[in-house]
């Protein structure tokens, strides 16, 4: 069974290939999550711009969720195997039989559907007709009418310059980044949520670039046939 430190810190895979004795607390298993977790503070701590470090966190995010990640055209198999490899190790449950789905429906059916809201308005006197015609007159009497003061539009007293806007965005690309890295690693034990995001950050950056460069070659292509 894969233990609970090397599965916070993203390795659970070492532990599912293991071929050591599934003992607790031995001399090799301490070995391993002393390094591992070096490693991880080592992936973590280094630049995004890195290259082999940005591989260190692309093999990490796998390992640490490949059923995310098991789509993937080179590491899925292997991915896939370890998801088997897990799967082999839990406690299967057993199908729920028709007494219990039975029960279910049973324990649902004698809950209260009653609402605050509905068990309110029905304590309303006049929630079936119009109250009288004195009782609205005098409902009507106590409101009265807000006057509410506009005021006048403000005349600056020098020309405003106009605002070039036509470098802007229409969002923040680092906000929108770093929510989606927040949702990205949600899931993920908390030793690996910053590895997660900063793997999510780069590969959104990496998409944008990739995009960009599709549009600078497909603008040439367009300028090129214009000026034939």
């Amino acid at each position: 069974m894969p233990r609970r430190a090397m599965k916070d810190l993203g390795f659970q895979a070492c532990c599912l290939r293991c071929d050591a004795k599934d003992i607790a607390g031995t001399e090799r298993c301490r070995s391993c999550i002393s390094h591992h977790k070096k490693v991880r503070d080592q992936i973590a701590k280094a630049p995004p711009s890195d290259e082999l470090f940005q591989f260190a966190r692309d093999l990490l995010a796998m390992a640490a969720s490949p059923n995310r990640y098991d789509h993937d055209e080179v590491h899925g198999p292997a991915l896939r195997e370890q998801q088997i490899l897990a799967n082999s190790l839990t406690e299967s449950k057993p199908l729920p039989t028709s007494e219990d789905i039975e029960s279910v429906f049973a324990k649902q059916a004698k809950r209260d559907k009653s609402s605050v809201i509905q068990t309110v308005g029905n304590q309303n006197p006049w929630k079936d007709q119009l109250p009288p015609e004195e009782v609205l007159e005098y409902m009507a009497s106590t409101l009265g009418v807000e006057e509410i003061d506009h005021g006048s539009r403000t005349v600056p007293s020098r020309p405003i310059a106009a605002v070039d806007r036509s470098d802007r965005l229409g969002e923040d690309r680092k906000m929108v980044d770093k929510i989606e890295a927040g949702k990205a690693s949600s899931e993920a034990p908390e030793s690996l949520k910053e590895v997660i995001e900063a793997e999510t950050i780069a590969q959104r950056e990496l998409a944008r670039k990739e995009w960009e460069n599709a549009q600078s070659g497909v603008s040439e292509l367009l300028d090129d046939d214009l000026d034939l």
